[in-house]
C-alpha cells in the first residue's frame, strides 16, 4: 500500500508554491544569516508538499549529468523532522522508496535511499548535502541471469539459500553446479566458490574468480552483497551528495510536479561541486 497523499486536482484550492513564498528569505543576499522560526515551518511545508507531489507517482529522474534516466514509482518519501532542528536547516535522515524501476533495458523491483543528516546550507543558492548517502537496490533472480547472459551466454546462476548462489551449464543445468558466496571488495566482487558438484559428486573446490566492476554513477561505492529469497540485495554508499537549489530550481521542480496527466522528469540528484 502507497503511504502519502495523490496529487491534488487541478480544480484544488492547495497551493504548492506557498512553502516556496515561505522561504523567499534564503535566496537573499542576508541569507547566511541564523534562520528563524518562519523558515523552519518553511521546510516543514516544502517537504511535505514535495512528499504529497512524488508519493505514488511514476516518475523519471535523470542521474548525473542527464546521460542515465531512471523510472521508478515512489512508495516512500519520509523524514522524522523536528522544528527546532528545522529552524537551521537540519532535515535529519531523510528515506525514499521506490518500486517498479527500470533504466536502459535493466528492471529492479526495488529500491531505497537514504540522505543522512540531510541539511540545507544557507549559502547563496541554497544547498542541500546529505553524508553520507546509503543506497539499497534488489535484483531478482532473473535480472542477474539476464546480465549473466550477456557475458557468458552458457550460464545461468540461482539462489540456492541465503547468501549462496549456484551457478550451472544453461544446456545441462543437471550437469554440474558451482555454489559460490559473492563477497564485495572495493570495486571487486569475489565469487568465492563453496563446492562444485558433477552429477551429485562433490569436487575440489576451485579458486576464487574475481569480477571487475564498471565505475559507478557519483562516486557509488558498493558495501555489501546479499542473497535473499530469490533476490539478490546489493548495497552501496556515496560518502557524500550536493545539489543547489536555487528558487527557479524550486519553482520549476513543483511545476513539473503537480502538472497533471504528464509524468514529470526531474534532474533531483544532480551534484554540484
Amino acid at each position: 500500500m502507497l503511504r502519502g497523499m495523490a496529487p491534488p486536482t487541478s480544480g484544488a484550492r492547495w497551493n504548492p508554491f506557498r512553502p516556496v513564498e515561505m522561504l523567499a528569505s534564503l535566496w537573499s543576499p542576508t541569507a547566511a544569516r541564523p534562520v528563524g522560526v518562519g523558515p523552519a515551518a518553511g521546510y516543514r511545508a516544502l517537504f511535505e508538499t514535495l512528499r504529497r507531489l512524488v508519493v505514488g507517482r511514476r516518475l523519471s529522474v535523470a542521474v548525473g549529468r542527464g546521460d542515465v534516466n531512471v523510472t521508478l514509482t515512489v512508495t516512500e518519501f519520509n523524514a522524522e523532522l523536528d522544528m527546532r532542528s528545522l529552524s537551521v536547516g537540519q532535515l535529519n535522515d531523510v528515506r525514499i522508496e521506490a518500486e517498479q524501476i527500470t533504466w536502459n533495458d535493466h528492471t529492479l523491483d526495488h529500491a531505497s535511499v537514504t540522505l543522512c543528516n540531510a541539511h540545507l546550507r544557507p549559502s547563496n543558492p541554497p544547498v542541500l548535502v546529505a553524508a553520507p548517502v546509503e543506497v539499497s537496490l534488489e535484483l531478482p533472480v532473473p535480472v542477474i541471469n539476464g546480465l549473466i547472459r550477456k557475458s557468458a551466454p552458457w550460464v545461468v546462476g540461482d539462489v540456492v539459500t541465503d547468501d549462496i548462489a549456484e551457478l550451472r551449464f544453461a544446456r545441462s543445468p543437471s550437469a554440474a553446479g558451482l555454489e559460490v558466496l559473492p563477497r564485495i571488495d572495493g570495486s571487486t566482487v569475489w565469487l568465492k566458490p563453496r563446492a562444485l558438484a558433477v552429477r551429485a559428486r562433490r569436487l575440489r573446490r576451485p579458486p576464487a574468480y574475481p569480477v571487475k566492476l564498471p565505475d559507478l554513477p557519483l562516486g557509488l561505492r558498493l558495501t555489501e552483497v546479499q542473497l535473499v529469497s530469490q533476490v539478490v540485495r546489493v548495497s552501496g554508499l556515496l560518502p557524500e551528495w550536493r545539489m543547489e537549489v536555487p528558487r527557479s530550481r524550486l519553482e520549476r521542480m513543483i511545476s513539473q510536479l503537480n502538472a497533471v496527466g504528464r509524468q514529470p522528469m526531474l534532474n533531483w540528484w544532480d551534484r554540484t561541486r
